[in-house]
């Protein structure tokens, strides 16, 4: 588009001989104004299109001589943008003349040893730092690292001097390989400026650069030259403690937990002294929570380290011990607020503190990283005085513990059951109703993490101490918590066990449902709706009475206070159809439909919870009513498509940003950090994502050919969804979907109910999802969703069968092949972690796990091979000639219990999973294979490939 001559004039204006014409421009850029910021926009981009080389050397002036921080702070930022950002049509550098470049660099340098304000210098940093990352491993700028040594010997400027260290910090980040030549060079600047510096802030960007340093070297000598600056970085840390500069510490110890998850073989020779600095400082009352928190997140981020050093803290047992206690002491600061007792609901957790909360994260987290043979001697010696302790908040505390620890410390707590199950039934008859509630607490999370044993062994223990508990109408928390217990406890109970039980349960939950308190009637339809589902047919003696109450619930709890309540007579109902079965359920079930369909069509807050417990009660109304169910889906399916089709909300800020990403009430903001970068992402959104997509599948499964209708649809939106990193669940969902789209297909053709489609649908749709599925395959980082991926793919080759074309069994072949070689590669990350100096027992169960998972992505792969023969028969021969050598790990040699052999008894044999074929052949390149196995065991129906 051509520049009318008023553009011109502007543009002259702009990049002309004074200055303020831009520098106003660049206050526009800035202004809270609209319609002044597009007008700013609009001219800076025409000189970006125009006059790029002189757009940033207009900047690069500015930058060093606007007398306004923030004009200097905007030219700097701009400058990154076009200099750096290689992704989008910002990227300026390439379109830039050689002199231009150089002349930028040298401003940049400049600008950074004469600018004051230390919020530009940041900017500045940045701007260099990502530059010199695009220009230094191609000799772009070598002018730069003389001139960082020389800021960083220049002793009498802090700030040259941190500048430049944060700058090498980045480069070691961006392109550490580029400055591994200078190693020796290097060591000596970090020890000067960590031993030397009168500047905290000097001495803080050293072990910044340090680390980063350390962590970009991949040679283990290279590491260890590095060792003598260990105790150096340690003391950043302890003289700013001992100088009252607790930010400063703060600074440190983040850095540090930063070099304790990515290389904690640094640290492993002078382990003993690190980590007793840290717990000595996790035991001073007298310092800043955020500080003790921060040396406790140091060596539980150690002690989760294992991919790179297992075993290591282990290995400290008397620090273990020092580390739980203090743990444990943070579960003491709690007050027995009178507003805990009397709470609307279970959520209010008045009276605790943030060291309580991070107490119970961190003992969870201890005990899965160190493993229950290390963890359970530890408690089992502290327990004791802290349940006979005479103060409430003692017993409490061992509580809470034993529930965090129960999931990490499983299989030892089984093994010690009697003991367990002991000190948690003996705190039911606690006089303080803070410490009964504890009891049930952890007698839920125990029924969840020792389940099925709990239940087996002690149930008549437990569910008569549950039903107490219902009865404590003085304590309408103990009430309540009692009854969601019964949730966990049920969830692993066999029908045989809980069925004795029914009467007085059932009794007591329907008396809890007539209670004033919202939290007990919630705490009641919770435990009935797990009861009902755990008991299944034994659960129709108790319809009559149940169902009256949970329809009233359902049709009279209106208001926004009882949404919750609602949602949860909707899980209650819909459990208890399926349990009791269609016949039972069919007169109240139009009754309840009409209901879901009223409150389907009608106007919900983003917040409501009655979207997501419905998304669900229709699916499991669906499972109970099957075809009868077809009438309601016009209605169900397209707020779950809506649903499916939610975009991941995620927000991205700077790590070293000051602003926090902004979270509501629910608390369902996660925020990781990666790199430079702080991404926030909205669970509560990709919940009923993956809600919704997992309804998507069942529909698909329970209505068949029914679910014909919705196929396309569905398929366009789960497709794509198989590659969706976000959310496992969503990514499970999808895979679990696709044998059920094709069935669903298969089935209409085959009934005539496939809307005058025919055989050719179903080709189109295998042409769709099988690829899909492959290319997804190839990119999931998760072994245990390859195994569902392998599964699906295994049913879709049953479905579309011959459909399948050449090229697309090829594909098929070549993605097993990469399973088999990813598969090899972790066994020998495993074999390797084996040899470690600090490889312990509990390590190698935790290995032993692993090794199952990947037992069971083979028996996946023999499964679909399997089914790749029977489907294909002679004309897949062709493949196994070149499968040959990546199956050969498969094979097991037969002993003489397969008759078969008779015939080659000197050959290798693979047999499939489901043991009805075998392929059997002369390694490599002759292949007999038999078809079945239960026709004619004596006859061998051979083809051969040659």
């Amino acid at each position: 588009m051509a520049t009318s001559p008023t553009q011109l004039h502007q543009l002259s204006l702009l990049l002309g001989p004074d200055p303020s014409h831009f520098e106003t421009l660049l206050s526009h850029l800035m202004s809270s104004s609209n319609d002044q910021r597009s007008a700013a926009e609009f001219l800076f981009n025409l000189c970006k299109q125009t006059h790029p080389d002189s757009l940033l050397l207009r900047l690069t002036q500015l930058l060093s001589s606007s007398s306004f921080p923030e004009t200097r702070a905007m030219s700097a930022v701009l400058l990154r943008k076009h200099l750096t950002s290689a992704t989008d049509d910002s990227f300026l550098y390439p379109k830039l003349t050689e002199s231009t470049r150089s002349t930028i660099k040298i401003s940049l340098l400049s600008s950074l040893q004469h600018e004051t304000a230390k919020s530009v210098t940041r900017k500045i940093n940045d701007t260099i730092s990502e530059l010199a990352a695009a220009a230094l491993p191609d000799g772009g700028w070598q002018e730069l690292l003389p001139f960082m040594l020389q800021c960083v010997t220049a002793q009498n400027n802090h700030n040259l001097q941190e500048s430049a260290l944060l700058i090498f910090a980045r480069l070691a980040q961006y392109i550490g390989e580029a400055l591994i030549p200078h190693l020796a060079t290097l060591h000596e600047v970090f020890l000067n400026c960590l031993n030397n510096s009168t500047s905290g802030e000097v001495r803080i960007a050293a072990l910044n650069a340090t680390i980063n340093f350390i962590q970009c070297l991949t040679n283990n000598s290279d590491r260890e030259k590095f060792q003598d600056l260990l105790p150096l970085m340690m003391r950043t840390l302890t003289g700013a403690l001992n100088g009252n500069q607790e930010a400063t510490a703060q600074e440190a110890l983040e850095l540090l937990i930063e070099l304790a998850g990515g290389e904690p073989r640094f640290l492993r020779k002078q382990i003993v002294e690190v980590v007793g600095s840290m717990l000595q400082i996790a035991e001073a009352g007298s310092l800043e929570e955020g500080t003790r928190h921060l040396a406790i997140e140091f060596v539980i981020t150690l002690s989760e380290a294992r991919d790179r050093a297992p075993g290591m803290m282990r290995k400290l047992p008397q620090f273990v011990h020092r580390l739980f206690m203090v743990l444990m002491g943070m579960l003491l600061d709690i007050d027995d607020d009178p507003q805990w007792h009397a709470a609307e609901t279970e959520d209010e957790d008045a009276g605790e503190t943030s060291n309580y909360g991070f107490g119970q994260e961190c003992l969870d987290r201890l005990a899965i990283a160190l493993g229950g043979n290390t963890v359970v001697p530890v408690a089992s010696e502290v327990f004791p005085a802290f349940f006979s302790a005479p103060e409430w908040q003692k017993p409490h505390a061992a509580l809470i513990t034993l529930a965090q620890i129960a999931e990490g410390c499983s299989k030892v707590m089984i093994k010690n059951l009697d003991q367990v199950v002991s000190m948690v039934m003996n705190s039911f008859q606690h006089p303080h109703p803070r410490v009964r509630w504890a009891a049930i607490n952890a007698i839920g999370q125990l029924s969840t993490d020792l389940g099925p044993d709990l239940q087996m062994k002690y149930h008549q223990l437990v569910l008569p101490a549950l039903a107490g508990a219902m009865d404590d109408v003085q304590n309408p928390r103990v009430q309540a918590h009692a009854a969601s217990a019964m949730l966990n406890f049920s969830e692993n109970c066999m029908p045989d066990i809980l069925t004795p039980y029914l009467d007085g349960v059932i009794s007591k939950l329907l008396v809890l449902l007539q209670n004033g308190k919202q939290m007990v009637k919630e705490g009641a339809l919770t435990a009935l709706a797990s009861v009902a589902d755990s008991s299944q047919e034994h659960f129709q003696k108790y319809y009559d009475a149940v169902m009256p109450y949970l329809k009233a619930i359902l049709i009279n709890a209106n208001d926004k206070s009882n949404r919750m309540l609602r949602a949860k007579s909707m899980e209650c109902i819909s459990l208890v159809g399926m349990a009791v079965g269609k016949d039972k359920f069919r007169d109240d079930a139009k009754q309840v439909m009409d209901v879901l369909m009223s409150l389907q069509g009608s106007q919900m807050e983003a917040d409501d919870p009655t979207t997501s417990y419905m998304l669900q009660a229709w699916a499991r109304l669906c499972k109970c009513l099957r075809q009868d169910f077809l009438p309601y889906m016009s209605v169900v399916m397209p707020p779950l498509l809506q649903s499916a089709q939610l975009k991941p909300d995620v927000t991205i800020t700077s790590a070293d940003s000051d602003a926090d990403i902004d979270e509501d009430d629910d608390g369902s903001i996660e925020t990781i950090t990666l790199g430079d970068k702080r991404i926030g992402i909205r669970t509560s959104v990709l919940e009923e994502k993956a809600t919704a997509c997992n309804m998507l599948c069942c529909y698909a499964d329970e209505l068949k050919e029914g679910f014909f209708p919705w196929i396309d649809q569905v398929a366009t939106i789960l497709v794509p969804l198989l590659k969706f990193y976000f959310h496992e669940e969503v990514r499970k969902a999808a895979v679990s979907a696709m044998p059920e789209l094709l069935g669903s297909a298969k089935l209409a053709v085959e009934k005539d109910q496939s809307q005058g489609h025919n055989e050719s649908y179903i080709k189109q749709l295998s042409d769709y999802i099988v690829p899909a599925l492959v290319e997804a395959l190839h990119k999931e980082p998760e072994v245990e969703i390859c195994v569902s991926m392998l599964d699906s793919l295994t049913e879709c080759i049953q479905v579309s069968g011959p459909l399948l074309d050449e090229c697309q069994v090829r594909s098929i072949v070549e993605e097993i092949k990469h399973v088999i070689t990813a598969s090899s590669v972790r066994k020998q990350e495993r074999a390797e972690r084996i040899k470690a100096e600090d490889f312990d027992s509990e390590e190698g169960e935790l290995l032993e796990e692993e090794n199952e998972l990947e037992e069971e992505l083979f028996d996946r792969v023999g499964d679909c091979l399997g089914t790749l023969i029977k489907t294909f028969r002679a004309s897949f021969l062709p493949f196994f000639d070149d499968l040959s050598p990546y199956i050969t790990p498969m094979w097991g040699l037969c002993s003489g219990s397969f008759p078969l052999l008779e015939y080659f008894p000197a050959c290798a044999c693979l047999i499939f999973p489901s043991y009805e074929y075998v392929c059997i052949g002369f390694f490599p390149s002759q292949w007999y294979v038999v078809f079945p196995l239960w026709e004619e065991k004596d006859a061998v129906y051979g083809l051969v490939s040659q």
